[in-house]
């Protein structure tokens, strides 16, 4: 499973670089020049691999619910969480999407929770909780954070996204799908920042060149690449698992570059996180109990 490991890396650290860009770019603007230079390196490398970028003409409306719901609105929700909270909580909260993405195979595609999966979600349940305890106070007050809303937004839309696709298994390679559903977002999101803001980008400075040079590059290219060809080999919940490690990178990197300071709470919830993925990794490798 070298695809869930590397792009949780890819995805983990993109948190912290998109944190970096927002403090002189507008979220609209930002989302949608990541988008476009995403969608561009995508087509490049399909094209001088030799592979196709056709799509089944009867498919194409299910590439775009998939692209708006896997890309879009993830993008747009989550750059708006990071814009309300620190980028080390949003990226935790954010994946809370392996439980909806379980929730939502069980309902639509008749995926079985069975006892390995069930461990798995119980653990890094365990390590949500544990991390985002930032916020009960103020829930347990009648508040509900405006952050809260867009990044538990973020990762309902991104779990609706992953079992829309898994169930309508669109008959194109990976790159293929990757290229087109981001696109798709990179259109979508570009209309919104010429409708809903004035557009801004600054990426003057040589860490603000190399924070969107590893944004467009990594998270928007081939971080998708990856996600997509693994969603075509495994289930919904088993894929969804694996990225319960995006947030225990996006700690590392926020402490890292962001000068943001773990607390206990924050290495008992990502040792949590990680000993989940690799519960479901070690046991979905061993025969499941009658």
């Amino acid at each position: 499973m070298w695809r869930m490991y590397l792009t949780a890396l890819m995805w983990g650290f993109n948190w912290t670089a998109v944190k970096v860009l927002l403090a002189t770019s507008s979220p609209w603007t930002l989302r949608a020049a990541g988008l476009i230079g995403g969608a561009m390196l995508l087509a490049a490398f399909t094209r001088a691999s030799g592979q196709s970028l056709a799509i089944p003409r009867a498919a194409w409306h299910h590439v775009v619910v998939a692209g708006m719901l896997n890309v879009a609105c993830f993008n747009l929700f989550s750059t708006f969480a990071q814009l309300a909270m620190p980028a080390s909580r949003a990226a935790i909260l954010a994946f809370t999407m392996p439980f909806w993405a379980t929730l939502f195979g069980w309902l639509f595609l008749d995926e079985t929770v069975d006892r390995r999966r069930a461990v798995a979600l119980a653990i890094g349940a365990l390590g949500i909780m544990i991390l985002s305890s930032a916020f009960w106070s103020q829930i347990a007050g009648g508040h509900l954070p405006l952050g809260l809303v867009y990044v538990m937004a973020a990762a309902i839309t991104w779990a609706a996204g992953t079992v829309y696709l898994k169930a309508h298994r669109i008959a194109a390679a990976p790159l293929a799908l990757a290229t087109w559903q981001v696109a798709v977002a990179a259109v979508a999101v570009t209309l919104g920042a010429v409708l809903f803001e004035t557009p801004h980008f600054d990426i003057s400075t040589p860490t603000l060149t190399a924070a969107f040079v590893y944004h467009v590059i990594f998270p928007q290219a081939f971080a998708y690449v990856l996600w997509f060809g693994l969603i075509q080999r495994v289930s919904a919940a088993t894929a969804s698992i694996g990225t319960l490690l995006v947030p225990v990178v996006g700690v590392i990197g926020a402490m890292l570059f962001l000068g943001e300071q773990p607390t206990a709470a924050d290495f008992a919830g990502c040792a949590l996180l990680f000993i989940a993925v690799q519960t479901d990794q070690v046991l979905r490798s061993k025969p499941a109990p009658a």
